[in-house]
């Protein structure tokens, strides 16, 4: 499924064409990997209507990816054909930077990602370099394991940025892919940890409450007790306000969103020092995951295990996946089967 032209993803385009390209050779260090499974982003959401648009056109979206090697590069030796791996977001870093050094690749400057700077997964085929492609625990199914890639990597991140403690009150402001997964992960790593969710459409609440939810309500609502961390995961600012003013003295938001709106950034005008940010509150962003964050996530999911709920699409029916998730029709995480195929 090619990108060819930036533009809205809104019901009745054909933003993404499905078409027949030119198999893709690995290189010397490269695997070749045929897709089984693609989860679907709202970074690609992104990434075709230009708020965060590839460097070059066409491109192949998509960045969590389980598929099988087909064919391995002259000197790639830590997987052999027939083993399933997946793929993530990161894709490149240079490996001797500051950040690379100090395994924070996540910053480095020259951050390549899966699905906008090189091709991704939309697709029956695609190449990987060797460490950037992780072994898929035997107990996932290629669709199951697709979300954890992406969904769960970052949520895993971003609640270890939040560092909460058990007993303590979290947060989830937003309830997608990422956030269904986090409460999931809570639930067996902090059994007393009381998760309050925010969100604007009632579906999502419901869902969020069949999964453990301690209290379900909308962005601007106060919850019954105050919180200790939250993760906000929305593209917009106003819930950011309303999350650090239902924060306690010493609370952390973890803001885990690739962008958020320009026209409501005025809303930021509005923040009260005394309510929003004194005693002691923090605020810090998450940007992209490491490859040790891949790692961790998936050896943890696996022992829980920790299984997101997934609704499928054929790889030609990505457009309509896209849709879905933009007009916020989410339970769980939308996934391109590509199996039988």
């Amino acid at each position: 499924m090619l990108l060819r032209e930036l533009q809205p993803v809104i019901p009745g385009t054909q933003p993404l064409s499905l078409e027949e390209v030119r198999d893709p050779l690995p290189g010397e260090y490269e695997l070749l990997v045929q897709v089984e499974a693609c989860g679907v982003c709202h970074t690609e959401l992104d990434e075709i209507e230009g708020r965060m648009p590839p460097p070059s056109l066409p491109v192949i979206p998509g960045h969590q990816v389980v598929g099988t090697v087909v064919e391995v590069g002259r000197y790639a030796t830590r997987f052999a054909p027939g083993q399933r791996v997946g793929v993530a977001w990161i894709n490149m870093v240079c490996g001797y930077c500051e950040y690379c050094r100090s395994g924070r690749e996540n910053l480095c400057a020259e951050f390549a990602a899966t699905g906008r700077d090189v091709n991704g997964g939309y697709a029956e085929l695609m190449t990987v370099g060797e460490n950037f492609a992780y072994p898929i625990p035997e107990q996932f199914s290629p669709l199951e394991a697709a979300p954890l890639l992406c969904a769960g990597a970052i949520g895993y991140r971003s609640l270890t940025l939040a560092r909460p403690e058990n007993g303590q009150n979290l947060g989830l402001v937003g309830f997608g892919a990422s956030a269904h997964l986090v409460l999931k992960l809570v639930a067996h790593e902090y059994p007393d940890t009381k998760v309050f969710v925010f969100a604007r459409n009632e579906s999502e609440r419901l869902f969020a409450a069949e999964l453990g939810a301690f209290w379900t309500g909308v962005p601007d609502e106060v919850p019954p007790e105050p919180l200790h961390c939250a993760i906000d995961t929305t593209p917009v600012w106003g819930p950011v306000l309303h999350a650090l003013n239902n924060l306690a003295p010493g609370g952390r938001l973890v803001i885990n969103a690739v962008r958020k709106e320009p026209q409501d950034r005025d809303l930021l005008s509005n923040m009260d020092y005394p309510s929003h940010l004194w005693m002691e509150k923090e605020i810090k962003s998450v940007a992209n995951v490491t490859r040790n964050d891949v790692s961790e996530f998936l050896t943890l999911a696996a022992e829980v295990p920790i299984r997101p709920e997934v609704q499928l699409f054929r790889l030609e029916e990505a457009n309509e996946a896209l849709i879905q998730l933009k007009a916020k029709r989410i339970r769980g995480a939308k996934v391109l089967n590509l199996m039988g195929r």
